[in-house]
């Protein structure tokens, strides 16, 4: 469907705007009383989020690519079916390829409220049912507002069980993330990326000075990242959702990376809803899942 067919469907005057973007990638723009917000058709990909006299609260690489099949850096990409890489294929695409395929808008409207929401499809086809031949349904539900609201539902048609692990990679703006401090995960066990994967436990907040990459297991507990640059603390309230990740690659991997920007990591932390390692998911014929988060940003000083 091209822009003009969805705008004549979906849009609603100087709310939502559907128009082209890089590479003739659709994007919808939101704009309503509360927040701005852009989100891609393909991987129904997020990439700006900026409530009303706020600073951006998602952060989007300066170098990101928009091209068709490709990933996007930034925004909240959406990890499914699997979360890294495929447990037993090395060609299977890292984080699944529900991020890189166009999905289906279902339905665009305006809450009571004048809150925004967007709900999309994942469209399946050949070349993705070959790299996950069951038979599954996932929707992904934005409210736009003063606060971001995501709901990602996986519902289980075939006809056995099927396991999956997911994750919603959010990408947060900061304005020095040597100078942040993220509480929430203190006294939570956490597999360690950077050093094979050992299991570690957390002691205090979480301070960034050197690549990051742990999944924190077992956790639904509240995130907040507390940014003295900025002057706010972004709240990360989740359920549905067991395993929390915390990235940040610092700047020898970031170099490696090519579309992070020149001081990009610098300006970006992930920390990722998702149900991970142990915490992945295993769905009975006919069950639905929902991983459910809340982003909301407050001012770190009233003064």
């Amino acid at each position: 469907m091209d822009v003009n067919a969805l705008n004549n469907k979906f849009g609603i005057d100087n709310v939502v705007v559907f128009d082209n973007k890089s590479n003739d990638q659709v994007v919808v723009s939101i704009n309503n009383d509360f927040a701005q917000a852009e989100i891609m058709l393909q991987g129904a990909h997020l990439i700006h989020w900026q409530p009303e006299n706020e600073d951006a609260v998602i952060w989007l690489s300066e170098d990101a690519s928009f091209e068709h099949g490709k990933s996007i850096r930034g925004g909240v990409p959406v990890c499914w079916p699997w979360f890294g890489a495929h447990a037993s294929d090395e060609s299977f695409p890292a984080h699944g390829y529900a991020r890189t395929v166009p999905w289906e808008l279902l339905n665009v409207s305006q809450l009571p409220d004048a809150r925004t929401q967007l709900d999309f499809r994942l469209i399946e086809n050949k070349k993705t049912r070959q790299l996950w031949p069951y038979n599954t349904e996932l929707i992904i539900t934005y409210i736009i507002g003063r606060d971001l609201e995501i709901s990602l539902m996986t519902k289980n048609l075939h006809d056995k069980p099927v396991e999956l692990s997911e994750a919603l990679h959010t990408y947060f703006k900061v304005g020095d993330v040597s100078k942040i401090s993220v509480t929430g995960l203190d006294a939570c066990h956490y597999l360690d990326k950077t050093d094979d994967f050992s299991d570690k436990k957390q002691v205090g907040e979480i301070h960034v000075a050197d690549e990051v990459d742990r999944v924190y297991i077992d956790t639904s507990s509240e995130v907040c990242i507390d940014d003295p640059v900025l002057n706010r603390r972004i709240i990360i309230k989740k359920d549905g959702s067991h395993s929390t990740i915390v990235w940040n690659p610092w700047k020898a991997v970031a170099a490696k990376m090519g579309d992070l920007g020149q001081h990009g990591f610098l300006n970006m932390l992930c920390i990722e809803s998702a149900n991970a390692a142990v915490n992945s998911l295993t769905l009975d014929s006919g069950e639905s899942h929902f991983l459910n988060v809340k982003y909301s940003v407050n001012k770190l000083n009233s003064n």
